[in-house]
């Protein structure tokens, strides 16, 4: 598969933060920012349907200096091995590469190969995510990571004790991704990967939900993932801007949910509800 690499020049961190939530709406799936430089990248093919629509948001945050780039499929390990540096979560869990120094002092480490998929750590969501789990009791539960892309998120509930976990994404290549990655991890026995959207979720049941999405996915599905949650379970949501906290909180609450802790990192949200029955 090749991928097509949006070169765009921003003013400001800010508007860089902005630009990733817009174009993440479009079939875009990975983003890299660089100082005065956000890069997007997509599948060739999706963006034939999409290109107006980028421009179009481009336009509308007064971006007049971006380009399109073809990379080719067998470039890209080596482009994100050269841009990848490991994350530190509140001094507890390193979330490395394969070719990075192991560290010492963690509470764990996640071990995640940096391809095509999402979460590698180093977006303030995923960050945020790590740390409302390290915040749970996750221990002999079982758990839904939705959208789980690389199953970072999966790969950090098993290090904190849970038992069970399906890592369901939409995407074959974040599917094969994760496969590799809980193997990698050695909690190959604990998560199950599985290839669709929400419509997998009928007749499951979960203790706690993890969801890094996007805002219109997170309001579109919020009823299928409530079927599955079992009571006193938790869900956490993130992917949104701090401006939607709002709105996510409100369609949260309206159906049960009750806000226990949230987190904010450069202009993003992670938000964390029990359902309280």
């Amino acid at each position: 598969m090749n991928y097509i690499e949006l070169n765009i020049s921003v003013p400001s961190a800010e508007i860089a933060e902005i630009l990733t939530a817009e174009l993440s709406e479009l079939p875009f799936d990975s983003f890299t920012a660089e100082k005065g430089m956000l890069k997007a990248y997509i599948p060739q093919d999706s963006l034939v349907e999409c290109k107006g629509e980028a421009d179009a948001i481009l336009a509308q945050y007064g971006i007049a200096e971006y380009r399109y780039v073809q990379i080719e499929a067998q470039n890209w390990n080596a482009l994100w091995e050269s841009n990848f540096e490991p994350v530190d979560v509140d001094g507890r869990v390193l979330i490395r590469a394969p070719f990075h120094t192991p560290s010492p002092t963690a509470e764990f480490e996640i071990v995640i190969m940096p391809k095509m998929s999402f979460g590698t750590g180093h977006h303030a969501t995923t960050k945020m995510m790590v740390e409302l789990i390290l915040g749970m009791d996750v221990a002999g539960k079982k758990g839904l990571d939705m959208g789980s892309g690389t199953g970072v998120l999966a790969i950090a509930a098993c290090k904190r004790g849970a038992t069970a976990v399906d890592a369901v994404d939409i995407d074959d290549f974040a599917y094969e991704n994760c496969a590799e990655n809980i193997v990698t991890n050695g909690v190959e026995h604990l998560i199950t990967p599985l290839l669709g959207d929400s419509r997998l979720l009928e007749g499951r049941k979960y203790d706690f939900i993890l969801a890094n999405i996007n805002r219109n996915i997170l309001l579109a599905d919020m009823d299928n993932y409530l079927k599955c949650l079992n009571p006193q379970g938790d869900i956490l949501f993130s992917g949104f801007l701090d401006e939607d906290v709002a709105m996510m909180t409100s369609a949260a609450t309206s159906r049960g949910l009750t806000l226990t802790s949230e987190c904010h990192t450069s202009g993003w949200a992670a938000l964390r509800f029990t359902l309280v029955e």
